[in-house]
């Protein structure tokens, strides 16, 4: 037989095979071509390896057998941070390669290469640092190409050293031999240093005076103990660092940093402090255990082993393991846990830039622990929560972002700029859409700023440049402001809630007709009024309103939100009239009676009281009328402790009226009547809550099966702000799925308006694509 004559290739020709294969994905900056390269040499192979503009190149030729084995193994054994979008091969004529090496990379134009998210530290990372034989025994900032910070230190593409924050740390010897060499897990790891060369912290006072300290990370563990407040250079940003277990530490940070009541989220060392004062399940615990090391929330055991300060009034705490070496060698101190939270003013971005924080914190923090590695892009804390079996965003940002959402088809290139409230924004190229890390409330000037760095920063090192804008129809949200400023772009304005279904079809990967429920707190309507309980019949290119919550005035707007009797008031109103004055309600002790009646001629003369269909507010009104809340310290709260107030065993419900005069109309004065009902025969919160929730579920489900009989959809979408309530998700769910529905909810962006940029994105290619 024949043999083939190239290099030192003795493979009969029949069994000779040449291949190139192509690669998209994330597989830059991740391990993988030293992984190919070991991988082909394992199998006997010839060929190279670069990567490109696009993803991976690799030319591969040898034993048939081996080839397709070698294929096999790249999608099988990838590298942990890697993802494979797709791989294509096709066989090609030999080079008469003498080995398999490693090429330099190549360009191809424009740049689709997909940057890895920040993980967090490896195993392996973890056992050099904690090894006193090692020569990077306590370096803070160990990594290699399967862990470390990637997204929050690029400047630009493709992923280099010189495009990111360690451009101005020259590696030593040993540090670039490990660099260079293929075999060794930090081959080509950008951020890659030790203590001879690379970033370095240190202990400052408020002033930013730098403290004496041998091992600056062991007096922050001493300052902490002590009951002092720290501020932290992470990965993504600043934290405020506190004792968790020090009553008075976590109650001074409150104060400083003006938030009364909201958690605060913890940090502990491993599971088993974790599961000391939280209960977890085995999927929460792969969650806490992830490579992306989200913050999760669980329920908290009893007794509580922290502070009441970290979570008060709340049944559960947003709790979250290590991801960086400064944050294992905090922790090594002996604490249960610390409290993480980010390093902001009330309504301001997280600082990442040290002498900004010094500016902002001073007031916060008792001491500074800093390092050199600057934060080219903010990145708060991702947090999930396991609902109805499946883990759901409550935020998505750190070691999610920048990865993509993968889309059903292919779209145009389209900014997407998100809501007002939890903003993120949206880049979409081809079938991929890019949400950005959680940007905030666009409220203030800085946000702002942030929201237009967070633009420029995904089209730079995306290389997008849409030649279409989405925004909200709301004319005064920074965000639209934003989008109608730009010049030589199509600006198209998409309705909130069908922006919010629309995310929910994309994600799903779904396209045609669905029914959908909006609920939320606040969503410009097209009629004028403020949407959020909404039955909709929803088209990516187009939506039908069907039936929505009710009206009632919103007594003083705005004002309204932060103060739910206000609600409690008007809900009152439209089921008694002003015969409410005479009802014993437990707000009524404690709002001033004058006010009420002040909100009563509000709502009759329509000054100042415009009209309102969210759930979200209905949720406040009963949280009020029951006293729980009266007012609020932060959005949600009140129908967050109705939602906790509840007892899942209680059984039964309320009447609620439907109107069905052309638009369905779900009308909650009888629910309000019987709410009153059992709160003067002394029924406990608990049981009202839980029948509150048991209504909605019954009413939407038989809502939604009337729908069906008439239209033929089988097919509902759940999105909206008010989905992060676990009993109405996980019941509406379960109800709507024993009825034969397919349901349809978010896994992959949150349900709140953090999600709401990718239903933007995909609305506004469907109106472009719509004749």
């Amino acid at each position: 037989m024949q043999k083939r004559k190239r290099g030192k290739c003795n493979i009969p020709l029949t069994n000779f095979r040449a291949k190139q294969i192509e690669i998209n994905g994330i597989v830059q900056g991740v391990g993988f071509r030293p992984f190919v390269y070991q991988l082909a040499t394992a199998h006997g192979l010839r060929g190279r390896v670069s990567n490109t503009s696009d993803g991976v190149s690799i030319e591969v030729e040898g034993d048939q057998t081996a080839v397709e084995a070698f294929i096999r193994d790249l999608t099988g054994k990838a590298p942990p941070l890697s993802r494979i979008t797709r791989i294509e091969s096709e066989d090609t004529p030999s080079t008469g390669f003498p080995d398999f090496s490693i090429g330099n990379s190549r360009s191809k134009g424009r740049r689709h290469t997909l940057i890895s998210p920040d993980m967090s530290i490896c195993d392996d990372c973890l056992a050099e640092l904690l090894d006193p034989g090692d020569r990077r025994y306590r370096y803070p900032f160990i990594n290699c190409t399967n862990c470390g910070p990637r997204y929050t230190i690029i400047d630009d593409i493709p992923y280099d050293r010189p495009q990111t924050s360690m451009r101005g740390f020259m590696m030593c010897d040993r540090c670039q031999s490990e660099y260079d060499d293929p075999l060794n897990r930090r081959f080509h790891a950008q951020p890659n240093a030790c203590p001879a060369c690379g970033p370095h912290v240190w202990l400052a006072d408020k002033n930013g005076t730098a403290v004496s300290a041998e091992d600056p990370v062991a007096a922050a563990v001493d300052c902490i103990k002590k009951g002092r407040i720290l501020a932290v250079k992470g990965l993504g940003g600043f934290h405020l660092v506190a004792d968790a277990a020090n009553q008075a530490a976590v109650e001074r940070l409150r104060r400083r940093k003006n938030r009364e009541e909201k958690p605060l989220a913890v940090m502990s060392y491993d599971l088993a402090a974790i599961r000391a004062y939280a209960v977890t399940t085995p999927d929460e615990e792969a969650l806490l255990t992830s490579p992306q090391r989200p913050i999760v929330l669980l329920p908290k055991r009893n007794p509580p082993l922290l502070a009441d300060a970290v979570s008060p009034n709340n049944r559960t705490v947003g709790a979250m393991l290590p991801y960086t070496p400064l944050h294992y060698l905090l922790l090594s101190g002996g604490f249960r846990a610390l409290v993480m939270t980010s390093g902001n003013v009330s309504e301001e971005p997280i600082a990442i830039d040290n002498r900004d924080a010094l500016s902002r914190l001073a007031a916060m923090a008792d001491y500074f622990l800093l390092h050199n590695r600057d934060i080219y892009l903010r990145s708060d804390d991702s947090v999930v929560k396991l609902i109805a079996g499946r883990a759901r965003f409550f935020r998505r940002s750190r070691g999610y972002v920048p990865g993509p959402v993968f889309l059903k088809k292919a779209v145009q290139p389209i900014l997407a700029c998100g809501a007002e409230l939890k903003n993120t924004v949206c880049l979409t190229r081809e079938d991929q859409a890019f949400l950005s890390q959680h940007v905030g409330d666009l409220e203030n000037l800085t946000t702002y700023q942030f929201f237009i760095e967070t633009v420029e920063h995904l089209k730079r090192i995306l290389d997008i440049e849409p030649a279409h804008v989405a925004c909200d129809m709301h004319p005064d949200y920074l965000s639209t402001r934003y989008a109608k400023a730009l010049d030589d772009v199509d600006v198209l304005e998409v309705q909130h809630h069908h922006a919010h279904i629309a995310a929910c079809m994309a994600e799903n990967r779904v396209d045609g007709q669905v029914i959908g429920l909006a609920f939320d707190g606040t969503g410009y309507g097209s009629d004028g009024c403020i949407w959020g309980g909404e039955v909709l019949l929803v088209r990516l290119d187009g939506f039908d309103r069907v039936g929505h919550v009710a009206y009632v005035p919103m007594p003083g707007g705005a004002a309204a939100i932060k103060a739910p009797w206000r609600m409690a008031v008007s809900y009152l109103y439209q089921a008694f009239g002003k015969s409410l004055l005479a009802l014993d309600l437990p707000f009524f002790r404690t709002v001033d009676n004058h006010k009420i009646e002040f909100m009563i001629d509000m709502i009759e003369k329509r000054v100042n009281a415009p009209y309102t269909s969210s759930l979200g507010r209905l949720f406040d009104g009963v949280a009020a009328m029951i006293g729980l809340r009266d007012t609020v310290a932060y959005e949600g709260q009140a129908a967050m402790e109705l939602e906790m107030a509840a007892d899942p065993d209680a059984v039964g419900g309320y009447e609620v009226g439907v109107h069905r005069g052309g638009m369905l109309a779900i009308e909650s004065a009888p629910m309000i009547r019987g709410i009153v009902e059992d709160i003067r025969a002394r029924v406990h919160p608990s049981e009202i809550s839980m029948k509150f929730h048991n209504t909605l579920v019954r009413v939407f489900t038989r809502l939604c099966e009337e729908i069906r009989e008439e239209r033929g959809l089988n097919r509902v979408a759940l999105s909206g702000g008010v989905f992060q309530n676990a009993l109405l998700l996980s019941g509406l769910s379960k109800n709507l799925g024993k009825s034969g529905f397919q349901v349809l909810s978010h896994t992959l962006v949150p349900t709140n308006d953090g999600g709401i940029a990718l239903g933007q994105a995909v609305v506004a290619d469907a109106m472009l694509r719509k004749p």
